[in-house]
This record gives C-alpha cells, structure tokens and sequence, in this order.
C-alpha cells in the first residue's frame, strides 16, 4: 500500500529565459535553452497527471514565464486539469490585452517580483530599467481584479527598504508581500559575499516586520521567509524531502526542489519519459533524502529530525560538498563554525553584485 502523500503543488520553471539580469537568481548556472523547453501541449499533459496525483496548485514560474507565446494554452490546460495557477512574473512584457486572455484562460492570481522600493535601486539590482513595467503590471492586475502578491528576495543591497517595500506593496493593492531572504544557489551563490548582510542588518529589518505585522494586522499578509545562515536552525528542506512539492525545469526534468538540480550524481528523471506518478512515488531522486531513515548523526537522534529532515539538502552541498551532511545552518551541525566566516559586517568584502547573465 502507498504511504506517500501527494504533493499539494507543482512549481512549472515554463522557461529559463529572462528579461532580468538579478545577481541572486537562484536558477541553474547552466540554463535551459528555448529549443529545449517542453510544448504547451506537453506542460498541460503535465498539469492534468499533476491534479491526478493529488496536487491542487501550480505556480508558473521561470525565468519570465510571459516570454513563452503560448502562456494562456498553459494556463487553460491547468485550468482544465483542475489546478489553482499563479502566475509569478517580473511584470515585464504584462499588458494589458495579455492580462485580459490569461484571465479568460483562467489564471487565477498574480505574484509580482520586485527588487527595491526606490525605482533606481530596484533597476540596478535587476540589471534592467523594470520597475517602471512593474509598477504598470500591479495596476493591470488590481484592474481586472485578480489577486496580488509582491515578492521581494532580500539581501544586503535592500535589506534596509522594510518600510519601502511594506509601503509600495500598499500602494500597489496587493493582497501579501513576500519578503525573502536571498537561497544562495545557482548565481546567488556566485554572489553569496556580495549579497550577505550583517547580523545588525537583519536585526532591524526583523524589527521593522514586526512593527509592520501589528500595524497592519488583517490588512495586509505580511511573509517573512528567514534566512539560512544566522539563526542555527535548519529550515524544513521544502517542508521535507518529496513531501509537499515537485518542481518540473523548463526541459521536463523532475525534481524535489528547485535546487536539486546542483546536487552531483542525482539521476535525472523527465516527464517526457516517465508517468508523474511514478517519479513522485517511485523514482530514485525523490526517494533519496525522503523520511529520516537516510540520515546519519546528529540528526538520525535529532529530537527535530522529523521537523527540519537535516535541513537542506543542497544547502549541505552548497557548504560542504557532501549533501548528505547535517545542514550546516544548524547549530547541531559539526560544520556550523564553518558558517561564521560567511556571516561577518556587511560593511568588509565584495559588495559589487555581478549580474546573472545567459549561459
């Protein structure tokens, strides 16, 4: 008998492609080509077996997912199939015609990327004049009256713009904001000394969530993903290894998360080649870190393990080389000294961001 919970969500990466150039991209440092992305008619083959598995969302995602000609087949496909689409996007290219037919397509929220309140910092981070077309997206979807979230990934650049960002996301209409600190993985990583805060940094910016929080209780949702390298503790590794999400790369390629596929030696499994069923229940790289019976100690005596799952998995390799170690956020960690060299003022180092350009 099957004991393995379906997953609630999908993550569809529809392409690599990008207007943006933002040195904490998080995707591959080897992106997928445009000739090597699946069809509309296959990512909506995807989304029906998806619902059939049990999931209930998906989030289309990229890259920019507005680059791809054939968005609203997408979106009608998983709308078809039964799934609540988000569509998360830079705003760039979102007009308003565009809008209207994804939303007859049925898109059923939007969730708008933004780097800085202030238009020239966010463009500089960006690498790209887009806070302009950003500011026009959120009118476009207040307009036709979907709902809206800003997400905002933090780092040493705008972690000082709280208040900027809780403020245009109110002037913007939107439902939430999502405030994340920065993954370093892909490209982030390539820039991790550049992006990384102080402690006192983050200290204020923890500070002024909070008053933002109380003030503005029931008016708007306030999410704070915390960031990995201060605390010492591990973050549940996307809720746990195979356990409530799949991430499908513009190419086909299955995956448990959407930096699994840094991880060396992890066999690749494509949806063009098996059932979503099977690579979700069966297949090797999503049975690899799933439960607790992979892990070694501390964590197989871990009073947490069933909370953290030893942290994450390509964070461990990101820090370590060896991705089944004890995530070294954690403070149990026998790598966690190793952390204190990454973490020191953000005022010594390299601050200069190189921007992510195309592979």
């Amino acid at each position: 008998m099957n004991t393995i919970p379906p997953p609630w969500g999908l993550l569809a990466e529809l392409t690599h492609a990008c207007p943006l150039h933002c040195g904490y991209c998080s995707n591959p440092l080897e992106l997928t080509r445009r000739s090597q992305e699946l069809s509309g008619q296959q990512w909506v083959e995807v989304f029906r077996q998806a619902a059939e598995l049990g999931a209930l969302q998906t989030h289309l995602s990229g890259g920019e997912p507005l680059l791809r000609k054939d968005l609203d087949v997408i979106v009608a496909g998983a709308e078809a199939a039964g799934l609540y689409s988000q569509l998360v996007t830079s705003g760039s290219g979102l007009e308003a015609d565009r809008l209207r037919s994804l939303t007859d397509a049925g898109l059923r929220s939007v969730q708008l990327s933004v780097q800085h309140s202030d238009a020239d910092t966010s463009d500089l981070i960006a690498g790209s004049r887009a806070f302009a077309a950003k500011e026009s997206a959120a009118a476009l979807v207040k307009d036709v009256g979907l709902p809206l979230g800003v997400n905002a990934v933090l780092h040493r650049h705008n972690l000082d713009a709280i208040d900027g960002l809780v403020e245009l996301a109110l002037r913007w209409g939107a439902d939430r904001i999502e405030l994340a600190n920065t993954q370093f993985y892909g490209w982030g990583l390539l820039n991790r000394e550049a992006l990384m805060p102080g402690r006192d940094q983050l200290a204020r910016a923890v500070e002024s969530v909070s008053r933002w929080r109380e003030r503005l209780d029931g008016q708007l949702e306030i999410i704070w993903v915390a960031p990995d390298y201060f605390d010492g503790v591990a973050k549940p590794c996307m809720g746990g290894w195979g356990a409530v999400s799949l991430t499908v790369t513009p190419d086909g390629t299955a995956l448990p998360c959407p930096a699994a596929a840094t991880l060396p030696g992890l066999d690749r499994v494509n949806v063009k080649d098996h059932p979503l069923r099977w690579i979700w229940e069966k297949s090797k790289p999503f049975n690899l870190y799933r439960g607790t019976d992979w892990m070694s100690s501390p964590c197989r005596t871990c009073d947490r393990r069933d909370q953290d799952f030893g942290g994450c998995r390509c964070q461990a390799f990101a820090l370590t080389g060896d991705a089944t170690r004890t995530d070294p956020a954690c403070s149990l960690s026998p790598d966690h000294a190793t952390l204190s060299t990454l973490t020191r003022p953000a005022t010594s180092g390299v601050t200069e961001l190189i921007p992510r350009r195309p592979s």
